[in-house]
């Protein structure tokens, strides 16, 4: 399997893992837990999970593992992305499906590929070919019509809030890029879980929004969204973005609502609608579109 191939399967492997967020957040908050709670518990089960096996790996493999300090400066960056960026986004999106619904921050916060392909052709000198701008349009027209059915009203700090997370997650993938052209995928997966998890465990006490799962349910969901939706999700990312580049991981990154919608159908009941289903569709040909570009 060629570089280009592996990068992108990783990357949609990403997006589907990402794309159980909801769900398990849905059973999490249906649980008692909090916002803040889950997103930190999230990424403290994560960084268990990193670090338990970057640990195994030196201890039966030493010598395939690079170290796991970095100099001053990478180690900077790598705890920013984490406590900043990853932190940062996850609190913004929230705040936007607290305030409209899911499907309209949705709709706001999949504009993302956008500032990634902007930014990775400014800053990164990846060339961005025609296909690959046809193939973000027809993704982002699919979100678009998955997200919208059944959308609440609009609201002004709500959308500011989740349009914030897209242009923060955009210049995080891009970051994450270059940060990755020197430090290595799983170290730089070892520093980020923890930086956010800390960061996100600030924000709760400071809110004063700190809960505890008591049912075997919460604490499966926290589980599930710390080992699935964090430890491979952004492993496999980064992973993926090393091949394939910025802009067309996050544009294989828009299969991550898809997932996110059947998985609302077959495990929470949600309704499933033809405007919905042709949204899938376009998803599916940007996709395909930027798996067969040249750029």
């Amino acid at each position: 399997m060629d570089r280009d191939t592996t990068g992108s399967l990783l990357v949609l492997s990403a997006a589907a893992a990402f794309g159980t967020l909801g769900v398990l957040g849905e059973v999490a908050f249906r649980a008692g837990l909090s916002v803040p709670s889950v997103l930190t518990l999230r990424f403290v089960v994560g960084t268990a999970v990193v670090w338990t096996g970057l640990l195994a790996a030196r201890t039966l493999r030493p010598a395939t593992l690079p170290s796991l300090r970095l100099p001053a400066r990478e180690a900077l960056v790598a705890i920013a992305l984490g406590a900043v960026g990853y932190a940062g986004l996850s609190v913004g999106f929230f705040v936007g499906v607290q305030r409209m619904s899911a499907g309209l921050a949705a709709v706001i916060f999949y504009t993302y590929p956008l500032f990634v392909v902007a930014l990775a052709s400014a800053f990164l000198d990846e060339t961005v070919g025609v296909r690959t701008v046809a193939a973000a349009a027809v993704s982002l027209a699919g979100v678009a019509l998955i997200s919208l059915t059944g959308a609440a009203a609009f609201d002004l700090v709500g959308a500011v809030a989740t349009l914030g997370a897209a242009a923060l997650y955009g210049v995080y993938i891009v970051v994450s890029r270059a940060t990755l052209q020197t430090v290595d995928v799983r170290v730089l997966t070892a520093y980020v879980t923890p930086a956010a998890a800390i960061s996100l465990a600030g924000i709760a006490a400071v809110t004063e929004t700190v809960t505890i799962p008591t049912t075997a349910v919460g604490w499966g969901s926290v589980v599930a969204l710390g080992v699935v939706a964090t430890a491979f999700a952004i492993f496999a990312f980064f992973a993926g973005l090393t091949r394939v580049g910025a802009g067309r991981a996050g544009v294989l990154s828009t299969l991550e609502p898809t997932v996110a919608v059947v998985l609302g159908v077959v495990f929470l009941g949600e309704p499933v609608t033809a405007t919905m289903l042709v949204g899938g569709v376009l998803v599916v040909v940007g996709v395909t579109l930027v798996q067969t570009s040249g750029a």
